[in-house]
């Protein structure tokens, strides 16, 4: 079965998929999103597609797969129904999953998270949020430009002319902000 959403952002719009799939797992969890992440690249690759982040959620007959992809011109109802499809039939075939699965394919809409240098570097100008794992000048949560990454170091702008620098490993959590 596949269902679809509506559109949510300016850079994104979201669609969504569900495709339920009865087949065994032969991999342990913890490893399971490393190698769905790499069979979705594989395949949005050639399509110029991004994985964001892919997911694994319950257990047995009960797991919830989630793939998250993006591109720049924003994701269209056919580049979901392209992963989903792709993605769908290579994990029955290699026989990853044990049990039924239900697979969810969506953009990752307009707050989005950074996790990839890639991200900071694409995303350079925007608005975002931080929160970072130890205080800088003794708070946690930032909001601001994103000005620049460069090795390995972010450059957030939190008000005009204010600049504050961290590592990308200092970073529990970064999403693009959205003003609503």
């Amino acid at each position: 079965m596949i269902n679809s959403g509506g559109e949510t952002g300016q850079w994104a719009k979201a669609h969504f998929f569900i495709a339920s799939h009865p087949k065994p797992m032969t991999l342990e969890t913890s490893t399971l999103a490393a190698r769905v992440s790499e069979i979705a690249e594989r395949v949005g690759a050639s399509e110029g597609i991004e994985i964001v982040e892919v997911r694994v959620l319950g257990a047995g007959k009960s797991r919830l797969l989630r793939i998250f992809i993006d591109k720049p011109e924003g994701v269209s109802h056919a580049d979901c129904e392209l992963i989903s499809h792709n993605v769908g039939t290579i994990l029955d075939v290699e026989d990853v999953f044990p049990d039924s699965y239900t697979l969810e394919v969506s953009s990752p809409g307009v707050e989005r998270k950074l996790t990839k240098p890639r991200d900071f570097e694409r995303f350079a100008g925007q608005k975002v949020k931080v929160v970072l794992r130890e205080p800088l000048e003794k708070q946690r949560r930032w909001e601001g430009v994103l000005k620049q990454y460069s090795e390995g170091v972010i450059t957030l702008e939190p008000s005009p002319g204010r600049e504050l620098q961290f590592r990308l490993d200092q970073l529990e959590k970064a999403t693009l902000k959205f003003d609503w």
